[in-house]
């Protein structure tokens, strides 16, 4: 049987081509995942908001595959709302579906906290308006923004298309200065082949909204392991 460590529902936009593949190769043997999709095509924040309106059928559904955990894997579209945003994602899904939820953007707040990162390098492929409301939420958890690079890409499947080595070069183009980790914003984004070599130039702790989701989700199924161990997130700071 598939899963018969844990299966892991995953809830995404409909255009993300990068969780799926890169959730697999997070997820240690045993682990299996099922995804079903809502509708966004392009990263604004009115496509973003119209998500919520689908997330407890997309959660029931998933109910019937029998998962032990339902993750919301959207970073923006689980902050879009503003503060406590995250929070009201998850009561929509453990209500629909009787399991528990893990969204992105409190998954991202979690890591940053266990990594004791107060300032935040950020990097993201987000247009302005989508931009500002990812900075209002970190830093209405306490997070010092020191920098803000962005490819400022709308349409979905073309960040899904951004190369890992574009996005080594956007994180390597931030003013590190006084940071205490880097953090790379959206699911779509290819991070995980170039976490390592991030932390090893730079010298500070890089989470990705993916290692962090990953990271989270792990400890919520109390696993200790991930199947690819990228960074010091998944390689520290897994056991309970």
């Amino acid at each position: 049987m598939y899963g018969w460590r844990a299966r892991i529902g995953l809830i995404i936009p409909s255009s993300n081509t990068t969780m799926e593949p890169e959730f697999w190769r997070l997820m240690p043997r045993g682990v299996s995942i099922h995804t079903t999709r809502i509708r966004l095509e392009r990263v604004n924040v009115e496509e973003l908001l119209s998500m919520e309106k689908n997330t407890e059928e997309a959660s029931k559904l998933l109910a019937t595959a029998d998962v032990d955990v339902i993750v919301y894997g959207c970073t923006t579209g689980s902050l879009v709302g503003g503060l406590g945003y995250d929070q009201k994602i998850a009561r929509i899904i453990e209500t629909a579906a009787g399991r528990p939820a893990v969204t992105t953007a409190t998954a991202v707040v979690e890591a940053l906290k266990k990594l004791k990162a107060k300032n935040v390098a950020l990097a993201t492929p987000y247009i302005d308006e989508v931009n500002e409301k990812e900075v209002e939420f970190l830093e209405k958890h306490s997070f010092n923004i020191v920098d803000l690079k962005a490819l400022k890409i709308e349409k979905n499947t073309e960040i899904g298309r951004v190369p890992p080595e574009k996005v080594y070069r956007l994180v390597k183009s931030l003013d590190i200065n006084g940071a205490d980790a880097v953090f790379i914003s959206c699911t779509n984004l290819r991070t995980i082949e170039v976490i390592d070599a991030l932390e090893k130039d730079l010298g500070i702790p890089v989470v990705s909204s993916n290692t962090a989701t990953a990271w989270l989700t792990l400890r919520k199924l109390s696993i200790q392991e991930a199947g690819l161990e990228v960074g010091v997130l998944l390689t520290k700071y897994l056991h309970l």
